[in-house]
């Protein structure tokens, strides 16, 4: 009768901690998913900046600078 107690206490503890493992990898996928999402968005910002930047140039550029010297104005190097 022992036996059968301890194989009752022994699976319920597995099952149990099967639980717990699975529960962490839910949450470990959970965490993975949210930092990707973190990470897509300061892309974003970073992607409309870069086009913001990349009008400056064309305009400054328009107006018959160089490119580096229009990039140094667009990076706040002064007047032209």
């Amino acid at each position: 009768m022992s036996k059968k107690s301890k194989r009752c206490s022994s699976s319920k503890s597995k099952r149990i901690l099967w639980y717990a493992f699975g529960a962490a990898g839910l949450g470990a996928r959970g965490l993975a998913a949210i930092a990707l999402l973190a990470i897509a968005l300061m892309l974003f910002s970073i992607k409309k900046e870069s086009k913001s930047f990349n009008q400056c140039v064309e305009e400054v550029q328009k107006s018959g600078i160089s490119v580096s010297a229009a990039v140094s104005y667009c990076n706040g190097g002064g007047p032209l």
